[in-house]
């Protein structure tokens, strides 16, 4: 049997390849196709049992073969899975465009919509219909006949402009490489650089066969570069080659700028199509927001309050580089060095010395220990077949029964894309075999074990590191405790985008907690746990910059809402950022610097006209997490056990069977406000 083809189990990872993906993707859009084609005849009834049950079920069996197709697209991208994900693209994006064009699966919807049958059904199966109607007037169900063929064309283009986006810029990153010779070094050419840093590049040059040091554009690679590295050319060769990666300063054929200007070209001509001024409106439609000019006065409202403190923040940088280290001019590449010299200066420790108390071993328990304390389940290791051989397999249970499972794919690696993502393999749903079990792909890019003198070392992560995986748990966490049995609505199904973030970044709260850091730290070398010196360190400096911090982020969302507003089909982007950044920022980049030809968030992550959630999901988070201080100052500890199961049982477990906002009212009380935000940053 085709292993994509058999969804009795888990994925079969250790048998699947490339030459099953067409055979078994075609099945799958000819079953589906057909079953439609059934459903929509006058004979089938509009009954949930008869027409929207099996819709889903073939549905849901097409979406995790090609689930797993691109999952091992983004996480083995070698060119045999490149070749056979790119080559079913164009045929599953079609689908689905036909799917949400099917005017005959349209009317069946509202005719279910109309009938007795939808009061009598509950509020998940409600919600579920209610979107489906939604979703086909966004995917054109009522254009004109004569508009849909081109409208279906436009989803097939912007699928593949997508991946190939994501491609260019893993081939550019790839694609670079510094090297620091024997010699060099002796000159004091890594000067400055951690000792896991230097291991990992002589490592990476041991690996080319080469002498000497390699140092990459991956993060692993490059972040130690650019913030401990005394080499200042070091910094700056660096730096250039990661701002201009994927652009027209580089290989022709890996420029996104083209794929950028297309993309925005066709969601205007999407956006037109619908009837909505520009594809900012389109994107908020699910959205909580109402409309761009909300997002903008939140966004500008926001950045009115953290200005003050960017501005300080940047002032006393200047005035230390000026005093301290003898710069009388900063540039982008001595930012984060600099900033990493003052922060050791005003607060006497590195991010490298807190990067030793965080080894993966410790790291992982205490993210056990705080889900298993706050939501009442146990996390234990579990066997599957899986993609590489670092990745990890674990199962969740309550009451010693089985309720979830993940994969998690710690490390960086040349085939795998960047950044750090959470990804859906199997859904909760309730089918007449009993509660299928949720799976999530839990991924990260972080430094690997390396050897020392011969000796192996546990990989050890930055105290950013950690606050990543425990944001890509809270995703993991949304998705995988859902009490939800419909399909649609399950976990992070049906959450509207701009409250996706809420899970991820309220777990990132708790990386700051004193007796959660206790339980989670041990010294690499000597087993010694956080020193609580060092620890109120940490506090101290946790909103180091924060004012520059939230500008930049509200830089990007801004950048992105105003790009998305336009009307003009070509706005040229490059100028509206630099509008943007007169605007907004207190650090300027070069003018050759081409940050949006790697902004993969909105070019090819579904967050285009949606970059603001990160921000709003901030205020939401801090004011949810406000709910766990409270409780700290009645139970004595921040993982207080009533206050996480309410929030499971408010946010966690309804997922998306009720809008966003009735969860946080829910769970709070009341509706969110932005104090909490101001005051976790310092900013109050």
């Amino acid at each position: 049997m085709n292993p994509l083809l058999d969804f009795s189990s888990l994925p079969h990872f250790d048998t699947v390849n490339p030459d099953h993906v067409a055979p078994a993707i075609r099945q799958l859009l000819e079953q589906n196709r057909t079953l439609i084609d059934s459903l929509v005849q006058p004979e089938t009834p509009a009954t949930w049992d008869r027409f929207v049950v099996p819709l889903t079920d073939a549905g849901e069996q097409l979406s995790r073969a090609w689930g797993i197709v691109g999952h091992l697209h983004a996480v083995n991208d070698v060119p045999a899975w490149r070749e056979a994900y790119n080559g079913m693209l164009p045929e599953v994006t079609s689908f689905y465009a036909e799917l949400g064009q099917n005017l005959a699966l349209f009317a069946k919807f509202k005719m279910l919509a109309a009938s007795p049958e939808y009061a009598t059904l509950n509020a998940s199966r409600r919600r579920i219909i209610d979107n489906d109607l939604r979703d086909f007037r966004l995917s054109g169900a009522e254009l004109p006949e004569a508009d849909k063929p081109r409208f279906q064309q436009i989803q097939e283009e912007m699928a593949a402009l997508a991946a190939k986006f994501s491609e260019n810029l893993l081939d550019a990153t790839n694609d670079h490489a510094e090297w620091v010779t024997e010699e060099a070094a002796q000159l004091g050419a890594l000067a400055g650089l951690p000792d896991d840093a230097r291991a990992a590049a002589r490592a990476a040059a041991d690996k080319d066969g080469k002498p000497g040091w390699k140092f990459t554009l991956h993060a692993p690679s490059y972040i130690p570069v650019m913030q401990y590295a005394d080499d200042r050319d070091l910094r700056a060769r660096l730096y250039r080659a990661y701002a201009t990666r994927a652009s027209e300063q580089g290989k022709a054929e890996w420029n996104n700028g083209p794929l950028i200007e297309r993309i925005l070209a066709l969601r205007a001509e999407e956006a037109k199509l619908l009837g909505f001024a520009s594809y900012a409106e389109v994107s908020l439609v699910p959205k909580m927001a109402d409309t761009p000019a909300e997002v903008a006065a939140f966004l500008r409202e926001l950045a009115a309050k953290a200005r003050p403190y960017a501005e300080r923040d940047m002032s006393e940088l200047r005035e230390f580089a000026r005093r301290e280290l003898g710069m009388a001019q900063l540039e982008s590449w001595d930012l984060a060095w600099a900033s990493e010299k003052l922060k050791q200066a005003r607060y006497a420790f590195s991010d490298d010395e807190v990067k030793q108390y965080f080894p993966e071993p410790r790291v992982m328990a205490g993210l056990f220990h705080v889900i298993e304390t706050l939501f009442g389940v146990t996390l234990a290791a579990d066997t599957a077949p899986t993609w590489h051989p670092d990745v990890r397999f674990y199962q969740i249970l309550r009451d010693g029964r089985l309720i979830g499972q993940f994969y998690l794919d710690l490390y960086a690696r040349e085939t795998k894309r960047g950044g750090a993502w959470m990804d859906d393999a199997i859904s909760r749903r309730h089918s007449p075999a009993g509660v299928q079990t949720p799976v999530a792909y839990l991924n990260c890019n972080f430094p690997g074990p390396v050897n020392e003198g011969g000796k192996p070392r546990p990989a050890t992560f930055s105290h950013d590191d950690v606050i990543t995986l425990f944001h890509e748990s809270g995703h993991g966490l949304h998705h995988l405790l859902t009490q939800v049995d419909e399909l649609a609505v399950s976990g992070i199904g049906g959450v509207e985008w701009d409250a996706v973030e809420l899970p991820s970044q309220f777990m990132e709260n708790f990386c700051w907690d004193w007796a959660v850091l206790q339980k989670m730290t041990a010294h690499v070398g000597t087993g010694e746990p956080l020193p609580r010196a060092l620890y109120d360190k940490m506090i101290a400096a946790k909103n180091f910059q924060s004012g520059m911090q939230t500008l930049r982020q509200i830089e990007f969302s801004l950048f992105d809402l105003l790009l998305h507003g336009e009307t003009s089909p070509k706005p040229d982007f490059m100028q509206l950022l630099d509008t943007v950044r007169q605007e907004i920022a207190v650090v300027f980049p070069p003018e050759w610097q081409r940050f949006p030809h790697s902004f993969s968030h909105i070019f090819a992550g579904g967050y285009a006209a949606g970059y603001y959630s990160y921000k709003w999901a901030e205020v939401l988070s801090a004011d949810a997490f406000g709910a766990f201080e409270e409780a700290e100052k009645e139970s004595g500890a921040v993982l207080d056990a009533i206050a996480g199961k309410r929030f499971l049982d408010e946010i966690l477990a309804v997922g998306g069977s009720r809008p966003a906002m009735d969860s946080f009212k829910a769970f709070r009380g009341r509706e969110p406000n932005v104090d909490a935000l101001l005051r976790h940053g310092g900013m109050n």
